[in-house]
């Protein structure tokens, strides 16, 4: 191979990795947290959860309190790129602080519901599912995708 051709073929190969580095990212199924994977009844239950198992740490309306806010760009920068079931893990293994893992995978997927609308998510008319699985296949995308 001439080392003209090798440079074309390495520009190409990095022009295409670059542009890969900066595309959206989607989960495995393709689904993000601007598709509304949850509903707002659902939202309404994960509310009334959060007040009696989370506020009297992360504040009302999860803005912060003792512990940090849970609605807000710091929030959002934390789990960008991430799934919604590395979301519920970790609320469901470590929250609340003075009970852990006494909460069940759908008392965990109302709140991250709540934490969704309160994030400014929009709703749709399912739930969101409380197994890993399906919550793996969620990403959770802080930066609304432009409009194709």
């Amino acid at each position: 191979m001439n080392t003209t051709f090798r440079m074309w073929v390495c520009a190409g190969i990095g022009i295409m990795v670059g542009a890969l580095a900066f595309a959206p990212v989607k989960a495995q199924g393709g689904k993000t947290t601007w598709d509304g994977v949850y509903s707002a009844g659902q939202a309404t239950k994960g509310e009334a959860l959060y007040n009696a198992q989370c506020s009297k740490c992360h504040g009302d309306s999860a803005m912060g309190g003792d512990a940090p806010s849970l609605a807000d760009s710091g929030f959002a920068a934390s789990w960008d790129t991430l799934n919604l079931s590395q979301l519920s893990d970790r609320i469901r293994q470590s929250m609340p602080l003075d009970a852990p893992q006494t909460l069940t995978r759908q008392e965990t997927a109302d709140i991250v519901a709540y934490l969704l609308r309160q994030n400014r998510f929009p709703a749709n008319s399912g739930d969101l599912p409380p197994d890993a699985g399906p919550l793996g296949a969620i990403t959770y995308v802080a930066t609304k995708p432009e409009a194709k």
